[in-house]
Order: structure tokens, then sequence, then C-alpha cells
């Protein structure tokens, strides 16, 4: 094995931990709110990470396997969306009244940022048109959870200056 395939399996390494990662993070807080819809919301995060894993597993596996990307393991297309689907006006009141799920989710966004700009990075720095292709399409996803997830804080921020007047008007 070269230190070029060193590199890229120490990378998928550290893409896997950085989804687990978010995977136990999204799941503590859906279990440690009582309001369902803040629960559906973190859940479905958890296992919108919970598949990025497989991928990047598979992926480890192939690449370890065969020193190449297996192509056709997702589905290019996909983004999130789901998230998106729950979260209305009334989720947002929710979180917006309990500090811990907002605090949740600007811990959120640091985790968010860190994937995409490591899948950011990778996908321009890859070779391998598989590889890239990968961390495109990772990048695309975590770039979707990143800007509802910074639209969401930006909202509650708003609702918390006008509900204790900080409007200097």
């Amino acid at each position: 094995m070269t230190q070029t395939d060193d590199q890229t399996l120490d990378i998928l390494k550290e893409a896997i931990l950085l989804e687990r990662r978010g995977q136990a993070f999204y799941r503590k807080v859906a279990s440690e709110t009582d309001n369902s819809a803040v629960q559906c919301f973190f859940q479905i995060m958890a296992d919108e990470e919970t598949k990025h894993i497989g991928v990047l597993s598979d992926q480890y596996k192939a690449y370890q396997t065969n020193g190449r990307f297996a192509p056709d393991t997702y589905n290019a297309d996909a983004g999130s969306g789901a998230a998106e689907a729950v979260l209305g006006e009334k989720m947002r009141d929710q979180i917006a009244a309990a500090e811990f799920e907002a605090a949740a989710i600007s811990a959120a966004i640091a985790m968010e940022q860190r994937a995409v700009d490591l899948y950011e990075g990778r996908a321009k720095s890859a070779n391998d048109p598989e590889e890239k292709a990968l961390y495109a399409w990772l990048a695309r996803w975590e770039r979707e959870h990143l800007s509802f997830l910074i639209d969401m804080d930006r909202e509650l921020t708003q609702q918390i200056w006008h509900d204790n007047q900080f409007w200097p008007f």
C-alpha cells in the first residue's frame, strides 16, 4: 500500500468518524428533548448521518480491497430534504423556547461546517473520478444541512431579539 493509499484511507476514516460523531450528537439531542417535533427533526438528522456512514464504510472496504472507489454505491441525485419536511413554524417556535435545542443547533452548525470543509476539500484534490464524485455528493448533502441549520439559527436569533426587544428603534 502506498502513502497515497494510506492518506485516502485515513480521509475515509476521518469522514466516518465525523459522521459517527454527528449521528451520536443528533441522537443525544433527540433523546434529551421532550418536544416530539424537535425530537423528530434531530432523529432525521441522525438517520441521514447513518446513511453517510454506510456509504463511506462501503467505500472504505472497496478501496482497502481493490485500491479503488466503488461506483454506484449511493444515489448521486439524492439530497437531504427530509429535515426540512418536518421543520415548520410551530417547531421553530418550540426550539426558540428551548435553550438546549437552540444551543444544539449552534453546535450542529459547527459540525456540519467541518464536514463540508472536509468533503469539498477532498472533492477538489481527488484524482479518482469516483472519489471526487463521492465527496462532491457528500459536500452537497452536508451543505444542505448546514444551510438549513444556519437559516434556522438566523430565524431563531431574530425571534429572540424581537421577543426581548433588542431592536434599536
